[in-house]
């Protein structure tokens, strides 16, 4: 068991090296692809196809590393040649004074006489600034994807972005981890607390006094103590996991599985159909892993899709019905024993965290690293947008590697918790990327929950509370205002824009061999612009951490109530469960889900410089800036400060609730969550 923990761990220490060996996988792949002027892509590409990572890592000593990651064979790599020139990876960080954004120590070569961020039109030597962009292109190129998704960079300029990202989520992580091995430690040091794990409440004190140094504050209040509530469980989907439900019309969707009328109106006073055509009803989808591949022979999943509803006296969100669809074809209610209702929702909560950790990869990482790619390749280094996007940026090209050496590897973290395969694992989250969660302007923040029907419903009512919406919504408002000032301040009109031919070719690049899905096909007016800038902005920060980061160890993986397995076959017939404890992970286990997760969590970051309110709060980036961008950026940290002491002094009213839920929910405190996307 202590050598399981031991080999876990290793992995993410052992990531300490990724980079040095990255870097050499990375440059092979840039001299030795050969690429073809007829390359054709589609964006349909299915998960299917051999979209695969592994890792040779081997966790038994900490001083030997080798990695055989491979990369995708979909996509392919564009069609721009690759240059003759080698560069060395060592010479091309000698030669680039500042390695995130490339620009080179010559003033000539970055076509700007000044140190400001300027426009192409007001570029004082504009021919150097193209010549700059020709070079970046030579050495910046679209490489095979790793992890799955879209293309990562390949030459020597990538290599060189690459390792500088995964330089400082290697600090990062070193820091962490120094909290979690104590913490691991200190839960080791006597067992017998824990009862052996024998009951739900068993599983509580996993978490009394213990994960101290990852997590100060303990779980989030109430998930330790409300867990067996409805309201609990279906407000999960309104908070930290609200990218998968959505309402029903009647007037375009069916029911996909039936509730008997009876016991329908002895829940809600309403048969399905009624519920279904008052707008009341809202279904979630996990059918689709019923047919992933299972990793081990002791761990099991349930495929399952739910109802959940409005109810029309109190207004509160609710649970209806919750169907396995694989082990089992079984429709649970709350009309149920307590010991059945309660494990089909632990049931749900293990589809529910498998969804959220592998479709956060595509709809956040992935989107914004092929969007910014393209503006490496299109907008010179002194161009403001291409300035603010390298802010916003921080940390993107480390997470594939990761992805690929220690989550999607044979044995490493998805194999160690979860029911399926590492390959499942990276299939399942490739295919969202290229059929769903890579479409950036379906996706954008206010689109994508109207079109779920959470917010301005064509049918039925609003929702009384959204606590995502409430705190989001806050956050993604400041940076559009934001956003407008900055934009603004640069095109006064939208000719301007229209005549800023690195713009141009950005859209351009994004629509042609980027092959970035649902971007807009034109960049003519300031709106479209602004819109392009705050979607980067959210899915680099609220929209990821969300369901990552912190979330993971305070929420949604704590256990009794979101194990990220099921420990024993799902029931082939309701009343034969007494005790759902039986189907948690052995303490082993949880204690692996408690370690992988806390190793994510980055809660020191709290009132640092690293945290989402100094998003637009960095000096060697701002005070390149017009004064209208540096006024605006102290307007959003001054509004994220106001919102952060809202959200720190929330507690529970007197109904017990917050927000309208049995749970005190800060995830998205501006001044915890950072800014960029992390891990």
């Amino acid at each position: 068991m202590a050598s399981h923990r031991f080999r876990l761990a290793s992995l993410f220490v052992l990531f300490l090296y990724v980079a040095t060996v990255y870097s050499a996988v990375v440059q092979r792949q840039a001299t030795s692809t050969k690429v073809s002027s007829s390359t054709k892509i589609s964006s349909s590409t299915k998960a299917s196809s051999s979209v695969r990572a592994s890792s040779s890592v081997k966790a038994s000593s900490l001083t030997k590393t080798s990695s055989s990651v491979k990369v995708s064979s979909s996509p392919k790599p564009s069609s721009f040649k690759t240059s003759s020139t080698k560069v060395s990876s060592s010479n091309v960080a000698t030669a680039i004074s500042n390695p995130r954004t490339g620009s080179t120590t010559s003033t000539s070569a970055s076509g700007s006489a000044t140190n400001w961020y300027a426009i192409p039109q007001r570029a004082a030597l504009p021919a150097n600034r193209t010549n700059a962009i020709a070079l970046k292109q030579q050495n910046f190129q679209y490489g095979l994807a790793v992890a799955g998704g879209p293309y990562f960079p390949t030459g020597s300029l990538g290599t060189t972005l690459i390792n500088a990202d995964i330089s400082k989520l290697q600090a990062e992580t070193s820091l962490q981890q120094s909290a979690s091995s104590q913490d691991n430690a200190n839960a080791n040091a006597d067992t017998s607390k824990y009862n052996g794990l024998k009951t739900l409440n068993d599983y509580t004190l996993l978490y009394d006094n213990e994960w101290t140094a990852t997590l100060p504050s303990g779980p989030v209040p109430g998930m330790l103590t409300n867990y067996t509530q409805d309201l609990l469980f279906s407000m999960e989907r309104l908070s930290f996991s609200p990218y998968q439900v959505r309402r029903l019309n009647p007037s375009s969707d069916s029911l996909n599985f039936q509730v008997d009328d009876k016991t329908a109106k002895n829940i809600t006073g309403m048969t399905l159909q009624q519920l279904f055509q008052a707008g009341r009803l809202f279904y979630s989808d996990y059918r689709d892993q019923a047919n992933l591949q299972l990793g081990t022979s002791d761990r099991y999943s349930a495929a399952v899709d739910a109802y959940f509803y409005i109810n029309q006296t109190s207004g509160n969100f609710l649970p209806l019905a919750i169907r396995t669809n694989q082990g089992a074809s079984l429709i649970y209610t709350p009309a149920d024993t307590q010991s059945d209702w309660l494990l089909a929702k632990i049931m749900y909560n293990v589809c529910d965290i498998w969804f959220a950790q592998w479709e956060h990869l595509p709809r956040t990482h992935e989107v914004i690293q092929i969007i910014y790619m393209a503006a490496i390749r299109t907008l010179s280094d002194d161009h403001p947008v291409k300035g603010l996007l390298d802010r916003m940026m921080y940390e993107v090209f480390a997470i594939q590697p990761l992805a690929a050496s220690i989550l999607f590897a044979p044995g490493g973290a998805v194999e160690t918790n979860f029911a399926y395969s590492a390959a499942s694992a990276q299939d399942y989250s490739s295919g969202y990327y290229f059929n769903r969660s890579g479409a950036f302007q379906s996706n954008y923040f206010l689109t994508d929950l109207t079109n779920r029907g959470l917010i301005n419903p064509k049918v039925g009512p609003a929702l009384k509370n959204f606590p995502f919406y409430e705190d989001a919504s806050v956050i993604h408002s400041a940076t559009r205002t934001f956003m407008t000032s900055f934009v603004n301040s640069y095109y006064a009109q939208n000719s301007v824009l229209t005549a800023d031919n690195e713009i141009q070719a950005w859209v351009k690049e994004c629509n042609g061999a980027a092959k970035v899905i649902n971007f807009p096909s034109a960049i003519s007016n300031t709106s479209t612009l602004i819109d392009i800038l705050t979607q980067m902005a959210h899915l680099s920060s609220t929209a990821h951490h969300v369901v990552n980061t912190n979330e993971l160890i305070s929420a949604s993986s704590v256990l009794p109530f979101h194990p990220q397995s099921l420990y024993q076959p799902v029931p082939k017939q309701k009343r034969s469960v007494s005790n759902p404890a039986t189907f948690l992970p052995p303490y082993n286990k949880a204690q692996d889900q408690l370690n992988v997760n806390a190793l994510f969590s980055r809660n020191y970051f709290a009132d640092t410089n690293r945290t989402l309110s100094h998003m637009f709060d960095d000096p060697t980036t701002f005070s390149r800036m017009n004064v209208n961008t540096r006024n605006a950026a102290a307007t959003f940290k001054s509004t994220m400060d106001a919102f952060s002491s809202k959200v720190r002094a929330r507690t529970f009213d007197s109904k017990g609730l917050s927000q309208g839920m049995p749970f005190v929910w800060k995830a998205l405190d501006p001044n915890l969550a950072p800014f960029g996307v992390t891990v």
